[in-house]
């Protein structure tokens, strides 16, 4: 057994979520790749402080992606090699304090109707109307879209929750031509030779709308569902609904869109202009 495949059948036995162990695994491959098939067992501490200085001064990589493949290397070792990666002074110390980029209403609806694919603005639609990760929106099946509640099962989501969220009418009829015309056998989406469709595709197209659209903006697929939240604040809908929505733990994570509503400082009145 490959020792990859080792690893990824450990996080499935310790029931990590999907998304993680695709991540996870995104991440050793890399690392397989930059030392050039060098055994694992092979690599050492210093080789592996080097890789990642690679990534960050070099690449450029996020504190985010920094964090996920500290993390990802340190629990592969320790699995597998039962051995103490001291990544400690690689760890991220503070987060950084950078609020989300979003769209504007009128940019999403550019976005979507700029978009001629019908899959491709079913997936667009669906992530922004409904507030999805994009973990979410690929693991969708055929029975998860309650078309008699209007609602969508997201099931085993962040933190392994189950949870609803609100199904728009318009992406309901859109949801109906695309099912008619895709006729998909297991998931919701899926990819030209069957199973389901990759979040590297999705965010492809994302970035040819974007670029249709003329937006620029720093933007991923996750701006929608940020987008989503920003829009649901900005028209009113409390701050406890949203965070129901979107499945956070803490509705602290979800008062960080009070910060970028533009209610909340565009009606504020500069003290020069009394």
């Amino acid at each position: 057994m490959d020792i990859i495949t080792e690893f990824i059948r450990i996080l499935e036995l310790k029931r990590y979520s999907k998304q993680t162990i695709t991540n996870y695994k995104g991440h050793l491959l890399l690392t397989k790749s930059h030392f050039n098939n060098k055994p694992f067992k092979s690599i050492s501490d210093q080789e592996l402080f080097g890789f990642i200085y690679h990534l960050v001064n070099i690449k450029g990589i996020s504190a985010s992606y920094q964090r996920q493949i500290v993390g990802a290397l340190k629990l592969f070792y320790k699995e597998i090699h039962r051995r103490d990666i001291p990544f400690e002074y690689l760890k991220v110390t503070q987060r950084e304090n950078k609020l989300p980029v979003v769209l504007s209403k009128t940019e999403t609806i550019r976005l979507i109707e700029n978009t001629n694919n019908l899959k491709h603005k079913a997936i667009l639609s669906l992530i922004y109307s409904a507030g999805l990760r994009i973990g979410e929106l690929l693991e969708l099946k055929k029975e998860d879209i309650d078309s008699e509640r209007m609602l969508i099962h997201i099931k085993g989501a962040k933190g392994k929750k189950d949870r609803y969220t609100i199904l728009s009418n318009k992406v309901l009829l859109l949801l109906r031509d695309y099912y008619k015309e895709y006729k998909p056998k297991m998931y919701l989406f899926e990819g030209q030779k069957g199973g389901k469709y990759s979040s590297e595709s999705a965010g492809q197209l994302f970035k040819r709308a974007l670029k249709k659209a003329k937006i620029n903006k720093s933007a991923t697929l996750h701006t929608l569902r940020h987008s989503f939240a920003t829009h649901l604040l900005e028209d009113g809908i409390s701050i406890a609904h949203i965070q129901k929505l979107l499945g956070h733990n803490n509705i602290s994570t979800t008062l960080i869109y009070t910060h970028i509503a533009k209610d909340s400082i565009q009606n504020i009145k500069s003290p020069l202009d009394d």
